[in-house]
């Protein structure tokens, strides 16, 4: 373990990722990522690595598969709608079996949204964003010093199982700065060994290698044999960190920054004397929701706190099913948690109220809308406005 020192999010994650073994990083500006290709435009070389300034989000994520065919620890950053821009380059990485590091520092949305942090693509990271049957791991840091620490971890799994991995992080996150520590010597990727399966110069001492996205004989059998993997990892790679939940009544569940909002709640709601906890997933995908569930049997009550309108919910109530009451307390399109309103919606939940508490049913409640067409305004297709 490394001294502290005091660093930005975005900065650790990237010397995080040199140290992890990074030798090849392919990026595009967007806000609030920013930080992480200018930190790695200045330092990877140094590391004997490349950076490349991309002409688009497009042409970064597929550099990265060249550089990942290679077995090269290859990574891209952006920011939620650049993301989206890498998503077919990102199934084409996981149908060719790439281990690589994609980085999320979310904004809001959906389209061009704004800067600020929030976590709407849980959905698009944790499903897959593309086409196709496929996940990806994903890593939620809600620390600088874990944005330094999971690239190799990252890696780690990705190199595993042969499969991207992606850290979700969000703009707070990235734009902050703490008092951090690398908990892992720096990975000398010249000692690692090499793939049997990369794409490298070989002098005839081994049959050519060849890395296809799809490689044409049996899709059926490829995608069948991959959820081998899946199941595998959903058994044995589930991570979280639970606080004060043995004996809670309401248990938060949260990740990312919103988690450390619900470690205030928590706090306040114990010195009141209220049995309150927090559960957080670590890994999104898989979703820890074997230990969630055994959690759900003695909990009175759930809260899920999450900066999106309803969408990390959605994982808690299939682990949970019937065995207690899952709420929301919603804070979507750039909205930040805040310990007493959360602590609110904890009292609601054990009284029966709904400060605090969001369904699209009640927020709709009483709402009509349609959508009408006005002759008067003109008709449809006539390029000169006027109505004939």
């Amino acid at each position: 373990m490394t001294q502290k020192t005091l660093r930005k999010g975005n900065e650790a994650l990237a010397e995080g990722a040199i140290r992890a073994g990074v030798r090849f990083f392919a990026g595009y500006p967007i806000t609030p990522q920013n930080e992480v290709p200018e930190y790695m435009s200045a330092h990877i070389a140094d590391a004997g690595g490349a950076f490349v300034q991309a002409e688009s989000e497009l042409a970064a994520i597929n550099m990265v598969y060249g550089a990942a065919a290679t077995g090269t620890r290859a990574m891209t950053s952006s920011s939620s709608p650049g993301i989206s821009l890498k998503q077919e380059g990102i199934t084409y990485c996981a149908s060719a079996d790439l281990p690589c590091l994609i980085v999320n520092v979310m904004r809001g949305g959906p389209g061009l949204g704004s800067i600020a942090g929030a976590q709407g693509d849980y959905f698009q990271a944790t499903r897959g964003g593309g086409n196709g049957d496929y996940h990806i791991f994903v890593l939620a840091p809600n620390s600088v010093e874990e944005l330094g620490n999971f690239p190799k971890l990252a890696f780690d799994l990705a190199e595993k199982y042969r499969m991207p991995a992606m850290i979700l992080a969000d703009g707070i996150l990235g734009q902050m700065m703490e008092s951090m520590s690398f908990n892992f010597d720096p990975v000398d990727p010249n000692k690692l060994g090499k793939f049997d399966w990369a794409v490298d110069i070989h002098k005839n001492g081994r049959a050519k290698n060849n890395v296809f996205s799809y490689k044409g004989d049996n899709l059926i059998a490829d995608v069948v044999e991959r959820a081998k993997r899946y199941g595998l990892i959903e058994q044995t790679e589930q991570r979280f960190e639970e606080r004060n939940c043995e004996d809670a009544d309401v248990i938060l569940v949260a990740y990312g920054l919103s988690s450390r909002a619900c470690l205030e709640a928590v706090n306040h709601a114990r010195e009141q004397g209220l049995k309150v906890g927090l559960f957080r997933p670590i890994t999104l995908w898989p979703f820890p929701q074997k230990r969630l569930a055994e959690l759900a049997k003695t909990a009175k009550a759930i809260l899920v706190v999450e900066q999106s309108l309803g969408q990390l919910v959605q994982d808690v109530k299939l682990a949970v099913g019937d065995k207690c009451p899952v709420g929301l307390n919603a804070y979507p399109a750039g909205g930040q948690p805040d310990g007493a309103q959360i602590l609110a919606a904890v009292k609601s939940l054990l009284t029966g109220q709904k400060e605090g508490l969001f369904t699209l049913q009640d927020h709709a409640a009483g709402f009509t809308y349609h959508c009408t067409r006005d002759l008067k305004l003109g008709v449809q297709g006539d390029r000169k406005g006027e109505t004939k």
